[in-house]
């Protein structure tokens, strides 16, 4: 099958951390690889955002990469890329036009759009996956949004016009029901993880202290990391490690703002920002872990839990958006309320004293990944969605001849 990935603003191949790139970046890279592995002709359409970049590359991994130009050859905040996506939409047009995919898949809204304006001249359906959805923002961020005012109406069309929509969760698919999406053309199709790379064995890096927590994400607030900080406080002998942000992690705002926290609290000792961490030297930092924490305000889906539960390393997650449905409450880690310090401090505090229970929660885990969180899995739970979408476009053209 010849498939059309589109991910206007998270490209495949970017370094994760920054403030626009990371678990759609994963996800676009890996869903590809793993169905080029399975052979499929995979071609992934991200923006242009630097005038080095070669026009197409082929990845090692099978898959190609077309750099599309749309708007200024240079980083742009996804925030502000909405009136450049006519330009990707006809630069898609003129590449199906001549050369059409079998099925076009769309990740976040603006791909979206771009997807459904191109895909309509061209007869190809669109499979899409939001990542996130502009209502959960707006309920959480409320005034801190930065999307644009469009997005809740432009989603809303999406889901009208796309063949069928990929839910990442369940929360998700509640959400896109409320919004006027008919359940029977949803699909739940998680995020996935690669067993290979993130695996309980393997080399870990050094703690400082007696017990170490590991968390990681933008350094954006509605990650939770300062509630972590402040839950510091109430565990003695233990380290927090916080991955996430530039390389030069000093210089961000946000990074400066949590440190001053830790010295208000009197923890900075025992809080190391970790800055970028590199795909290759995140399974060590993860195995590092006695535990790891995901405690954000919302996630859509989030990918780190998968990958500590990958290394054995039981989760405590905020109880939020797709973490509800990664993490078993009680059996692969436990499960907070968001943006309750004191309930975080008391279920790190819980877990890190007792360490057969850690175990446990680690072994369970590792075969809840293995039974349905594999990418290969995923590829297949996605040729599944792509098989239905392409049989019901068939008989569509067919029955109007």
């Amino acid at each position: 099958m010849r498939i059309a990935m589109v991910s206007e603003h998270a490209s495949p191949l970017a370094a994760l951390g920054g403030v626009d790139a990371g678990g759609q970046n994963v996800h676009v890279a890996a869903l590809s690889a793993a169905l080029s592995a399975g052979g499929h002709d995979v071609v992934v359409y991200t923006r242009r955002d630097d005038p080095a970049l070669p026009a197409r590359v082929r990845t090692e991994q099978g898959y190609e990469v077309v750099h599309v130009p749309a708007g200024p050859a240079d980083a742009v905040p996804k925030d502000d890329l909405l009136p450049h996506m006519g330009e990707f939409a006809r630069f898609l047009e003129n590449e199906w036009c001549e050369d059409p995919p079998d099925v076009v898949h769309a990740h976040f809204w603006m791909s979206g759009l771009a997807s459904v304006l191109a895909a309509r001249k061209v007869g190809v359906p669109v499979v899409q996956t939001y990542h996130a959805l502009g209502t959960v923002k707006r309920r959480h961020q409320g005034a801190d949004d930065t999307s644009p005012p469009e997005r809740i109406g432009i989603e809303r069309m999406i889901g009208r016009e796309a063949d069928r929509i990929a839910a990442t969760c369940d929360d998700e698919v509640a959400e896109l029901m409320r919004m006027g999406v008919q359940r029977s053309r949803i699909s739940v199709v998680p995020c996935g993880v690669d067993p290979t790379r993130f695996r309980p064995d393997g080399p870990a890096d050094r703690r400082r202290h007696r017990h170490r927590v590991v968390s990681v994400g933008r350094l954006v607030p509605r990650k939770g990391f300062q509630d972590l900080i402040t839950a510091l406080r109430s565990l003695p002998d233990t380290e927090l490690v916080i991955a996430g942000g530039p390389v030069d992690v000093e210089s961000d705002p946000e990074a400066r703002r949590l440190v001053a926290h830790a010295e208000r609290v009197g923890v900075r000792g025992r809080l190391w920002l970790a800055g970028q961490v590199s795909r290759d030297a995140m399974p060590a930092l993860l195995r590092s872990a006695d535990l790891v924490a995901c405690v954000p305000w919302y996630e859509p889906f989030g990918i780190v839990p998968l990958e500590a539960m990958a290394c054995g390393v039981p989760v405590v997650a905020g109880a939020v958006g797709g973490l509800t449905d990664t993490v078993v409450d009680g059996v692969t880690g436990v499960l907070v309320p968001p943006r309750e310090p004191a309930a975080l401090a008391r279920a790190l505090h819980s877990l890190l004293a007792d360490d057969a229970r850690r175990e446990a929660c680690g072994m369970a885990g590792l075969d809840r990944v293995g039974v349905r969180y594999t990418w290969d899995r995923i590829a297949e739970d996605t040729e599944r969605v792509y098989e239905r979408v392409t049989a019901v476009r068939a008989v569509a053209v067919g029955g109007t001849r």
